[in-house]
């Protein structure tokens, strides 16, 4: 029975291995991490067992059994991730390779442990089985933080997706020469002169690992800070070049205001002259100059002007837009922050309809106070295209690379000690942004 305990514990380490592995794709589960846990850490539990059970039984080397098992918890790993086949396996055989190391590693101070033991086979195997698991387990303390947070920014970001596809080469290498090192010297490790070269071999194996890993997640950082910076600098053109034309838009609807009182100083004259004609003629020019933006849809200034403008351009392309806005003149929150962000979903907005069926193009703004504290904003179109969703974000259908509009909105709105959501369901997107009173 202790024979089979000790040979279980080889592949117990199936268990920490497992743990490891899914650390930094947590946010890429299928199922809920509790959930998970509540049915995998049973099934690897009796898969061990069963395994050292069928070892002792039929008396055969562990390494027959393992390397099968591995590659059925392989698949088992793929098949509970939403990530692609090469980042599964390379994070897969990264865990692989150090935990084979610490193989090679465990059956050599094993073997020092037990020179001057006279039950060397018996007890060089169950100190091995215990310290393989030690070593393993203690890895995992020791790495969990950076691989929940530096590993897992680096499988979430997109910019190294061509990588990984030959981020498996050096695990499998290091795999292949502890396999080596097990089957072809594992009967003479006892010999202390070859121990002592063993062991050298197996941190340097361990080295190359840790450098190759290190600079693998520097470059990543670097590639990161680079994507991040061509975005932002993307994100500050397109938001320079809208805020002009909102400006713009808003400074010629204050001109075409600002002139009335002249168009009614030239009217009067002309009415005192009885020129019924001229009179005409006067209001049909100066009806063709005045852009179609004198719409009332709240009674900010800034705001109704946004919404004004986005209005007509929907109204020259046939777009239905209905627009519900319970605004006071005075605002709780950023009045600049609002409109830039009207602007980003009202565009975006409307670049979708241009997109969608004509029957099914539909826009709809809501916008009320919900305290004197709280501003709602929910924006509704319908879109007949595929929105691309990344790690909850949204990717833009223009370019490549998250969607700069959204991007924008959600940061003037954290800006504002807000949120927001964005979801799409049955051909229907939906922005909901909260903000909250500037002090």
């Amino acid at each position: 029975m202790r024979t089979i305990i000790f040979q279980a514990l080889e592949f117990t380490v199936l268990i920490p291995g497992m743990l490891l592995a899914y650390l930094p794709v947590n946010s890429s589960l299928k199922q809920k991490p509790k959930k998970m846990i509540a049915w995998m850490l049973p099934l690897l539990v009796i898969i061990s067992f069963s395994s050292g059970f069928v070892c002792n039984r039929f008396h055969l080397s562990t390494r027959m059994i393992l390397l099968p098992l591995l590659f059925l918890t392989l698949i088992l790993y793929q098949a509970t991730l939403r990530i692609s086949l090469w980042k599964s396996v390379s994070i897969y055989l990264a865990v692989c390779a150090v935990f084979s190391c610490f193989n090679s590693l465990a059956r050599a101070t094993s073997a020092m442990l037990s020179f001057n033991s006279e039950e060397q086979a018996f007890s060089g195997f169950s100190v091995f089985a215990v310290l393989y698991n030690i070593f393993c387990i203690l890895f995992v303390i020791l790495i969990w933080h950076p691989a929940s947070h530096v590993v897992k920014d680096m499988v979430e970001d997109e910019n190294l997706a061509q990588t990984w596809y030959v981020f498996w080469v050096l695990p499998v290498l290091v795999i292949g020469l502890n396999l080596v090192l097990i089957s072809k010297y594992n009967t003479i490790l006892h010999t202390q002169r070859f121990l002592r070269g063993y062991i050298v071999i197996v941190y340097a194996l361990l080295l190359i690992l840790a450098l190759f890993y290190t600079m693998f997640l520097m470059m990543a950082n670097i590639l990161n800070k680079n994507q991040k910076l061509q975005q932002e600098n993307l994100f500050l053109s397109v938001q320079q070049e809208r805020y002009e034309n909102l400006r713009s838009a808003i400074e010629e609807a204050r001109q075409a205001r600002h002139d009335i009182r002249h168009h009614f100083v030239q009217l009067s004259v002309m009415a005192d002259d009885g020129n019924l004609e001229k009179i005409k003629d006067y209001l049909q020019n100066a009806m063709d100059k005045i852009p179609g933006f004198d719409f009332h849809f709240c009674e900010n200034q800034s705001v109704d002007n946004v919404i004004g403008y986005y209005y007509v351009l929907a109204q020259k392309e046939e777009i239905p837009f209905d627009a519900h806005v319970d605004l006071p003149q005075e605002l709780s929150v950023d009045e600049m922050d609002l409109c830039l962000i009207l602007s980003n979903l009202l565009e975006n907005a409307l670049e979708a309809s241009r997109k969608t069926t004509m029957s099914r193009q539909q826009i709809l703004l809501e916008i009320r106070q919900h305290s004197a504290s709280l501003l709602l904003i929910r924006v509704e179109n319908n879109f007949d295209g595929i929105i691309k969703e990344k790690s909850h974000l949204l990717h833009s259908t223009k370019r490549k690379g998250l969607g700069i509009g959204t991007q924008s909105v959600r940061r003037m709105a954290e800006k504002n000690d807000g949120s927001c959501n964005f979801t799409y369901e049955n051909g229907v997107f939906t922005a909901k942004i909260m903000l909250r009173a500037t002090l």
